[in-house]
């Protein structure tokens, strides 16, 4: 372990070295908490902070951990004013948390009346990866960091259902047309020029290939290579399934104005039906049971970390 002086006096190219944070666990400074309706949720908290701690400890190899710092940080957003650190995972309420953090950083007054594009592409938040070394271990070591995440096989079939079968400037054309090529026999000239309607079972096709066409994307790629939870200790762990109580207590915990609330708006395409437990299974039985099995283990590590049920 090395002292701060250490690390802030050392050559530029010292994050190539590897790097580990311990996953210590702290305990959550609740001093800002009012009122004593978050006893359930507090103590929900502390199961998956000690079970995630407790899985990294047994699980953690050092082999794995030669990870180029600025790699590892690069999916987390930066909110100074209230010392918080979001590590983005996609399709488990991140376009509402990109809202709230503008709130918090005084960009927007109301959560309620900024678009899809002004999240996402604005380019209003910035990234863990944006600061100089001292700026991104300052910020660990002492801002409350937080990870939202959601059932995987949900996450995923959500991400299918959102890129892939609505229209898609980007998915469509990258995505979808080296899907239908490489896994589509006898494919139309349509859907071969423009991508459109790749089914479920082409998509997992992709997913288990290792030799994929495109690469992966955000949308889809396993949690524990998104935010690396077992080498970044992750004070609030949130889960869609009760995001909204978890979100609250969390922005309580770091002192959000009080009429602050995390949105209940669904993002996008708010009139299709929410990726639910019984809309997953529909999807599932166009697998074959080897590929289900495949899917559920190339998703195992986040099903282990974060506590769901194996479907």
């Amino acid at each position: 372990q090395l002292s701060d002086q250490q690390k802030m006096s050392e050559s530029p190219l010292s994050p190539f070295r590897g790097v580990y944070l311990p996953p210590a666990l702290h305990p959550l400074n609740k001093t800002l908490v009012k009122g004593g309706k978050w006893k359930d949720v507090d103590s929900t908290q502390e199961e998956r902070r000690s079970f995630l701690h407790d899985f990294c400890k047994k699980y953690n190899s050092r082999k794995q951990l030669q990870t180029h710092l600025v790699h590892l940080v690069s999916r987390i957003y930066v909110e100074d004013r209230h010392k918080v650190l979001y590590c983005e995972v996609p399709k488990a309420g991140c376009s509402n948390w990109k809202r709230v953090l503008m709130v918090l950083n005084g960009l927007a007054v109301s959560a309620h009346n900024i678009s899809h594009d002004d999240v996402h592409y604005g380019k209003h938040l910035r990234k863990l990866d944006s600061y100089d070394l001292k700026g991104i271990y300052t910020r660990l070591n002492t801002y409350t960091k937080t990870i939202f995440v959601r059932d995987p096989m949900e996450r995923l079939v959500s991400a299918f259902r959102d890129k892939f079968e609505h229209p898609n400037s980007y998915y469509h054309p990258v995505f979808g047309k080296a899907i239908i090529k490489k896994y589509r026999h006898n494919a139309n000239e349509e859907a071969l020029k423009t991508g459109s309607g790749v089914k479920f079972k082409e998509f997992i096709q992709y997913l288990l290939d290792s030799h994929r066409p495109v690469g992966m994307d955000i949308h889809w790629e396993q949690v524990s290579k998104l935010c690396y939870p077992c080498l970044i200790n992750y004070d609030f762990i949130g889960k869609f399934e009760t995001l909204e109580e978890d979100a609250n207590y969390f922005l309580q915990l770091v002192g959000a104005p009080a009429e602050l609330k995390f949105p209940k708006f669904k993002d996008r395409h708010s009139s299709d039906e929410r990726t639910s437990a019984e809309v997953v299974r529909q999807y599932l039985k166009e697998l074959s049971k080897e590929e289900r099995q495949l899917t559920y283990d190339f998703y195992y590590l986040d099903y282990l970390m974060f506590n769901y049920t194996s479907p």
